[in-house]
Parts: structure tokens; sequence; C-alpha cells
């Protein structure tokens, strides 16, 4: 049994313009140990679809319409809030995209990182500094007995950054939601930092769903990718597989994006156009309009792809257009 099973998650923001249909049916398992890789452009739907799991959608304009997220037999999606507060930042923790909107500018980094422990463990203020220090050492920030006591805005991008992950797992989660987690770290501090995640794995079992713009990451990391598009999962395979043999136009248009795959002295690959305008109903093929590597003329018009297993263990969304 997994340890989260996500099915048929629909979350929508009912706005002035229309019902945008940000996360429009998303099913996926995470397994104990394992880490889950979603990819795709800005605006896909793949924060989204976290958030929900984590409550934090703002409810309006947000709703989440549909699904169920089954974590430990209770269902993340409709538990009452002082349970889902039990859960959230002890057994499920998450490290967001922008640690800038995300620390608190008003307290010091000491407070904010000691915050779980004190709240979830009860743990005296002494021991939980000491446990800071720690964490923040563990995530290679220099002289951490000192800067532990400083405030956000005296840290660069790249060390709030560290203390958000420092923060996430000083826990020991069972599940880690890690959002773009390495964006703002040079690449000596990247691998640092996956290493570090990854010892976790192997220590303590720690599940990952790991959000990304950067496909060599997960390649590197991921034991399964799901890639979004338009609020849905278009497919879904194993790492290994789907860089070997992605069958879906919109996964072979990102993999002949990465530049390390362009001929020297050639024009960069772009895919052209702009993602759909999700508070509008999309009849048949989301990709259709914007499908360059596949047969667009042959991409559905009226009904809407069924997600289906085209080879073992390996899911896509069936588009005769876009498996050409």
């Amino acid at each position: 049994m997994p340890l989260l099973e996500v099915k048929n998650l629909k979350t929508h923001f009912h706005t002035r313009d229309g019902i945008v249909r940000a996360v429009d049916g998303v099913s996926f398992p995470v397994e104990k140990g394992k880490t889950i890789g979603i990819v795709g452009e800005s605006g896909s739907g793949k924060s989204v679809t976290c958030y929900s799991l984590l409550g934090l959608v703002p409810m309006p304009p947000g709703k989440i319409e549909e699904g169920s997220a089954i974590f430990d037999h209770t269902d993340l999606l409709k538990c009452h809030e002082n349970d889902l507060c039990k859960i959230r930042g002890k057994r499920i923790s998450m490290i967001f995209q922008d640690p800038m909107t995300s620390l608190n500018p008003y307290l010091r980094i000491c407070t904010q990182i000691t915050e779980p422990l004190r709240i979830h463990m009860g743990m005296d203020k002494k021991r939980a500094k000491k446990e800071a220090i720690d964490a923040l050492r563990e995530v290679g920030i220099p002289e951490p007995e000192k800067r532990v006591n400083m405030y956000p805005h005296e840290f660069s991008g790249g060390m709030r950054q560290r203390a958000m992950i420092a923060m996430a797992l000083i826990t020991k989660p069972e599940i880690l939601i890690a959002d773009e987690p390495t964006t703002a770290l040079d690449v000596t501090v990247q691998k640092q930092i996956l290493e570090l995640i990854k010892s976790r794995q192997e220590e303590l079992g720690t599940a990952v769903i790991f959000i990304t713009h950067d496909l060599a990451v997960i390649s590197e990391i991921c034991d399964e990718v799901n890639v979004m598009y338009a609020g849905k999962i278009v497919e879904r395979a194993n790492s290994r597989e789907l860089f070997s043999n992605p069958l879906h136009a919109y996964t072979r248009s990102l993999l002949q994006s990465i530049p390390a795959t362009q001929l020297k002295g050639e024009k960069l690959f772009t895919i052209s156009g702009l993602p759909p305008n999700l508070a509008e109903p999309i009849q048949g093929c989301a990709f259709r309009p914007r499908n360059q590597i596949g047969n667009s003329d042959e991409c559905l018009t009226q009904s809407t792809p069924e997600f289906k297993e085209i080879v073992s263990n390996h899911w896509v969304q069936n588009c005769p257009g876009c498996l050409t």
C-alpha cells in the first residue's frame, strides 16, 4: 500500500473571469523511500497540486472540487483542520519555492526553525536551538551558531533557501514535498542539498515529492516522473523509461528544449505559443495548438484523451497526434 495515494484531485479557483481549473483530475501514488518527480511549465498545476494536499490553497477563491489523498488511512482533503495541523510540518513537510515570502521577516531564523520542534515535539527552547544549529550546519550554512540568531534579511537568497530546507527536514518527516528547492542555489550547494535529502531517504525511508523545471535534476534523483500540462498529468513512467522513451509530444518537446542537447551554433528549440487559458473549457487535446513534434492534425478535437497504460508502468494521454 502506498504511503500516500492521490486520486482524481481537482482544485479550481472561482474568479470573476470564470472558473480556473488549475488541477483537473490528478492521480499518483507515493511509495515509502521513493522520489516522485512532478515536472512541467509554470502554470501547469504542479505547486497547486501539493498545496492542496496540505490544505494551503486559499479558500475562497480556491476550492477542492473532487478527489482524495489517503495518508495513513486519513484523507488529507477532508480531515479537520486540527487533525491536518498535527500532520503538516511534522509527518509531511514542505520546502516552499520562494523563501523570501515564506520566512517571516520579523522573526529570527532560530525562532522559525525551532517552531516545528516546539509545537509538534514539545521540545524545550535550549534543546530546540541546538537542533536548529545542527540543521543549519547540515545544509551548509557557515557559522550556524552565529547565523541562527539573525533575521531573514541578513541572509542571502541562497542562505534563506537553505534555512527553509533545514526547517522542513528538522522534524524528520515521512513525506517531504520539495517545490523548486534548489532554484536559488549554486551547483555545489545544490549537489550537497540533494545528497542530504537522499541520505535522509536512506536513513528514515522518507518519501519525496520533487517539483522542478530542471529536467537534469529530475533524471538524477527521481524514481518516477509525472509530466503535467494544463492541470493534468500527460505522462508517467519511471525515470529511466521516461528519458529513454518519451511518448507524449509535450514530454519530447521539454526534453528537446534542454540547452545541453542542442548542437553548438544551432538555434535553441523552444515550445511555441503559450499554455491554454484554464479559465476556458478545453475540448480535446490541450497541447494541440503547440504540438510541433507530433502530428497536430491528428490531435483529438472533441473528446479528452484517455490516460492509458501504453506499455508496462508507462502511462500517457492517448492522443494520436501527440504519440506520433
